[in-house]
């Protein structure tokens, strides 16, 4: 009897390390797929951010700003905020 149940544990064993194995094989490629798919997304987002800022300096480059201060005073964008609130504009 022994020997039938040291089989069974052995046997019992290594169908335990067959799962264990099997599954954190699986586990690592699903966290290498989430991996790739969050560092594909930084990237695309980074090339959007780039893109922004491009589209960015181009409109300001077509207005003639290039970094300098708002083109209207302070005290025009003033009454105009002003006019919203009142509800006047």
């Amino acid at each position: 009897m022994d020997g039938h149940d040291s089989q069974d544990s052995k046997q019992s064993s290594a169908d335990m390390t067959v799962f264990v194995q099997n599954l954190l094989q699986q586990m690592q490629s699903r966290f290498q797929t989430m991996s790739d798919t969050i560092v594909t997304k930084i990237d695309e987002m980074g090339n959007r951010v780039n893109e922004l800022e491009q589209s960015i300096n181009e409109l300001k480059a077509e207005m003639g700003v290039d970094g300098s201060p708002s083109p209207l005073p302070p005290s025009k964008l003033n009454s105009d905020e002003e006019k919203k609130e009142d509800g006047s504009a």
